[in-house]
Protein backbone atom coordinates (compact mmCIF):
# COMPACT_ATOMS: atom_id res chain seq x y z
CA UNK A 1 0.00 0.00 0.00
CA UNK A 2 1.26 3.36 -0.84
CA UNK A 3 0.99 6.13 1.39
CA UNK A 4 -1.16 9.14 -0.10
CA UNK A 5 0.17 12.85 0.37
CA UNK A 6 -2.12 15.70 -0.41
CA UNK A 7 0.86 17.67 -1.67
CA UNK A 8 3.78 17.19 -4.06
CA UNK A 9 6.96 15.81 -3.60
CA UNK A 10 8.23 19.02 -2.03
CA UNK A 11 6.38 19.38 2.10
CA UNK A 12 4.06 22.49 1.89
CA UNK A 13 5.67 23.38 4.78
CA UNK A 14 8.64 24.36 2.37
CA UNK A 15 6.77 25.73 -0.30
CA UNK A 16 7.31 29.34 1.40
CA UNK A 17 11.06 28.90 1.66
CA UNK A 18 11.32 27.52 -1.50
CA UNK A 19 9.47 30.59 -3.41
CA UNK A 20 11.34 32.97 -1.47
CA UNK A 21 14.59 31.84 -2.08
CA UNK A 22 14.21 30.80 -5.37
CA UNK A 23 13.01 34.12 -6.19
CA UNK A 24 15.27 36.11 -5.16
CA UNK A 25 18.20 34.10 -6.58
CA UNK A 26 16.64 34.83 -9.79
CA UNK A 27 16.72 38.14 -9.40
CA UNK A 28 20.01 38.22 -8.67
CA UNK A 29 21.13 36.36 -11.23
CA UNK A 30 19.24 38.13 -14.03
CA UNK A 31 20.72 41.01 -12.61
CA UNK A 32 24.02 39.51 -13.37
CA UNK A 33 25.46 39.26 -10.22
CA UNK A 34 26.42 35.74 -10.21
CA UNK A 35 29.32 36.33 -7.05
CA UNK A 36 26.21 36.27 -4.79
CA UNK A 37 23.29 34.40 -7.09
CA UNK A 38 25.74 30.96 -6.95
CA UNK A 39 25.37 30.78 -2.73
CA UNK A 40 22.09 31.91 -3.11
CA UNK A 41 20.79 29.16 -5.39
CA UNK A 42 22.98 26.26 -3.32
CA UNK A 43 20.60 27.56 -0.68
CA UNK A 44 17.75 26.65 -2.53
CA UNK A 45 19.18 23.15 -3.28
CA UNK A 46 19.58 22.76 0.16
CA UNK A 47 16.05 24.19 1.33
CA UNK A 48 14.32 21.88 -1.52
CA UNK A 49 16.16 18.61 -0.38
CA UNK A 50 15.34 19.22 3.38
CA UNK A 51 11.68 19.52 2.22
CA UNK A 52 11.37 16.41 0.04
CA UNK A 53 8.56 14.65 0.97
CA UNK A 54 8.23 11.35 -1.23
CA UNK A 55 5.60 8.76 -0.82
CA UNK A 56 6.67 5.49 1.13
CA UNK A 57 5.58 1.97 0.64
CA UNK A 58 3.78 0.78 4.05
CA UNK A 59 3.84 -2.52 5.15
CA UNK A 60 1.06 -5.17 5.37
CA UNK A 61 2.21 -6.82 8.22
CA UNK A 62 -0.53 -6.24 10.82
CA UNK A 63 1.67 -6.32 13.90
CA UNK A 64 4.25 -4.06 12.74
CA UNK A 65 5.36 -0.70 14.41
CA UNK A 66 6.48 1.57 11.96
CA UNK A 67 9.24 4.29 12.24
CA UNK A 68 7.54 7.94 12.86
CA UNK A 69 10.65 9.41 11.51
CA UNK A 70 13.58 9.53 8.68
CA UNK A 71 17.18 9.10 10.52
CA UNK A 72 19.45 7.12 12.82
CA UNK A 73 18.07 5.20 15.70
CA UNK A 74 19.66 6.60 18.41
CA UNK A 75 17.72 4.53 21.44
CA UNK A 76 16.32 1.21 21.78
CA UNK A 77 15.99 0.82 25.62
CA UNK A 78 13.34 -0.43 28.64
CA UNK A 79 12.05 3.16 29.94
CA UNK A 80 9.50 4.97 31.79
CA UNK A 81 6.85 6.19 29.80
CA UNK A 82 6.02 9.86 31.16
CA UNK A 83 3.07 10.45 29.28
CA UNK A 84 1.06 7.28 30.16
CA UNK A 85 3.01 6.25 33.62
CA UNK A 86 3.95 2.94 32.11
CA UNK A 87 7.22 0.86 31.61
CA UNK A 88 8.19 0.66 27.90
CA UNK A 89 10.49 -0.44 25.16
CA UNK A 90 11.28 3.34 23.88
CA UNK A 91 12.89 3.67 20.38
CA UNK A 92 14.23 6.92 19.35
CA UNK A 93 14.86 8.49 15.97
CA UNK A 94 17.31 11.59 15.80
CA UNK A 95 16.52 13.57 12.26
CA UNK A 96 19.53 15.71 10.89
CA UNK A 97 19.05 18.59 8.34
CA UNK A 98 19.89 16.12 5.35
CA UNK A 99 16.09 13.56 6.47
CA UNK A 100 13.60 14.13 5.57
CA UNK A 101 11.25 15.77 8.04
CA UNK A 102 7.70 14.56 7.92
CA UNK A 103 6.38 13.05 10.74
CA UNK A 104 4.41 9.82 10.01
CA UNK A 105 1.95 7.81 12.27
CA UNK A 106 3.84 4.40 13.19
CA UNK A 107 0.09 2.51 13.43
CA UNK A 108 -3.45 2.37 12.45
CA UNK A 109 -5.16 3.81 15.83
CA UNK A 110 -6.97 6.73 17.00
CA UNK A 111 -5.70 9.59 18.91
CA UNK A 112 -6.45 9.09 22.53
CA UNK A 113 -4.58 12.60 23.85
CA UNK A 114 -1.97 15.25 23.05
CA UNK A 115 0.49 16.56 25.15
CA UNK A 116 2.54 20.09 24.34
CA UNK A 117 5.40 21.29 26.51
CA UNK A 118 7.02 24.52 26.15
CA UNK A 119 11.42 23.65 26.99
CA UNK A 120 14.75 24.00 25.81
CA UNK A 121 16.62 23.43 22.54
CA UNK A 122 19.20 21.01 23.23
CA UNK A 123 20.99 18.79 20.82
CA UNK A 124 18.62 16.30 19.85
CA UNK A 125 20.98 13.56 20.11
CA UNK A 126 21.21 14.30 23.64
CA UNK A 127 18.99 11.55 25.87
CA UNK A 128 18.03 14.29 28.20
CA UNK A 129 16.34 16.38 25.55
CA UNK A 130 13.55 13.93 25.74
CA UNK A 131 12.19 15.71 28.79
CA UNK A 132 14.16 18.88 28.60
CA UNK A 133 13.54 20.26 25.24
CA UNK A 134 10.13 21.56 23.16
CA UNK A 135 8.32 18.53 22.48
CA UNK A 136 4.42 17.25 21.59
CA UNK A 137 3.13 14.32 22.39
CA UNK A 138 0.68 11.90 20.67
CA UNK A 139 -0.90 8.95 22.60
CA UNK A 140 -2.42 6.59 20.05
CA UNK A 141 -4.59 3.08 20.95
CA UNK A 142 -3.94 1.19 18.23
CA UNK A 143 -6.18 -0.61 16.40
CA UNK A 144 -5.19 -3.52 17.43
CA UNK A 145 -5.51 -2.76 21.44
CA UNK A 146 -1.93 -1.46 21.96
CA UNK A 147 -1.27 1.83 23.24
CA UNK A 148 1.57 3.83 21.27
CA UNK A 149 3.22 7.30 22.79
CA UNK A 150 4.79 9.10 19.88
CA UNK A 151 6.87 12.28 20.70
CA UNK A 152 8.03 15.20 18.68
CA UNK A 153 11.17 16.80 20.35
CA UNK A 154 12.70 20.12 19.14
CA UNK A 155 16.22 20.13 18.61
CA UNK A 156 18.99 23.05 18.64
CA UNK A 157 18.31 24.15 15.44
CA UNK A 158 14.47 23.11 15.11
CA UNK A 159 12.25 25.69 16.22
CA UNK A 160 8.56 24.48 14.92
CA UNK A 161 6.82 21.41 15.74
CA UNK A 162 4.35 21.02 13.68
CA UNK A 163 1.51 18.86 14.56
CA UNK A 164 -1.91 18.30 12.90
CA UNK A 165 -4.29 16.11 14.41
CA UNK A 166 -5.81 15.95 18.15
CA UNK A 167 -7.75 13.82 20.49
CA UNK A 168 -10.63 11.86 18.30
CA UNK A 169 -8.63 12.03 15.23
CA UNK A 170 -7.53 8.53 13.36
CA UNK A 171 -4.60 7.54 11.40
CA UNK A 172 -3.68 5.07 9.35
CA UNK A 173 0.12 3.45 9.48
CA UNK A 174 2.12 5.93 7.43
CA UNK A 175 -0.61 8.61 7.28
CA UNK A 176 1.68 12.11 7.56
CA UNK A 177 1.04 13.89 10.94
CA UNK A 178 3.11 16.61 11.44
CA UNK A 179 6.40 17.82 10.87
CA UNK A 180 9.65 19.51 12.36
CA UNK A 181 12.15 22.13 11.09
CA UNK A 182 15.93 21.65 10.80
CA UNK A 183 16.52 18.78 12.96
CA UNK A 184 15.12 17.17 15.35
CA UNK A 185 14.53 14.07 17.14
CA UNK A 186 11.25 11.28 17.17
CA UNK A 187 10.50 9.15 20.71
CA UNK A 188 8.01 6.01 20.57
CA UNK A 189 6.99 4.51 23.82
CA UNK A 190 5.75 1.11 22.93
CA UNK A 191 4.38 -2.15 25.50
CA UNK A 192 7.68 -3.46 27.20
CA UNK A 193 6.93 -6.86 25.22
CA UNK A 194 7.26 -5.13 21.99
CA UNK A 195 10.28 -6.73 20.34
CA UNK A 196 12.77 -4.59 18.53
CA UNK A 197 13.78 -4.79 14.48
CA UNK A 198 16.55 -2.21 15.00
CA UNK A 199 19.45 -1.45 16.64
CA UNK A 200 21.68 1.57 17.83
CA UNK A 201 23.09 3.27 15.08
CA UNK A 202 20.67 1.79 12.39
CA UNK A 203 19.18 4.18 9.39
CA UNK A 204 15.01 4.28 9.28
CA UNK A 205 13.12 5.35 6.79
CA UNK A 206 9.53 6.58 8.10
CA UNK A 207 6.70 4.39 7.19
CA UNK A 208 8.75 1.77 5.38
CA UNK A 209 11.01 0.24 7.94
CA UNK A 210 9.86 -1.83 10.68
CA UNK A 211 11.22 -0.48 14.01
CA UNK A 212 9.46 -3.01 16.54
CA UNK A 213 6.95 -5.58 16.20
CA UNK A 214 4.10 -6.18 18.91
CA UNK A 215 3.67 -9.53 20.91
Amino acid sequence: MNSGYPHPIIAREGWLFVGISATVALALSLAGWWFVAVPVWLIVVFIVQFFRDPPRVVPSQPNAILSPADGRVMVVEKAHDPYLDREALKISVFMNVFNVHSNRSPVDGIVRNKWYHAGSFLNAALAKSSLENERNALHIASANGVDVTCVQIAGLIARRILCYVGPGDTLARGQRYGFIRFGSRVDIYLPPTATPKVAIGDMAKATSTIIAELA
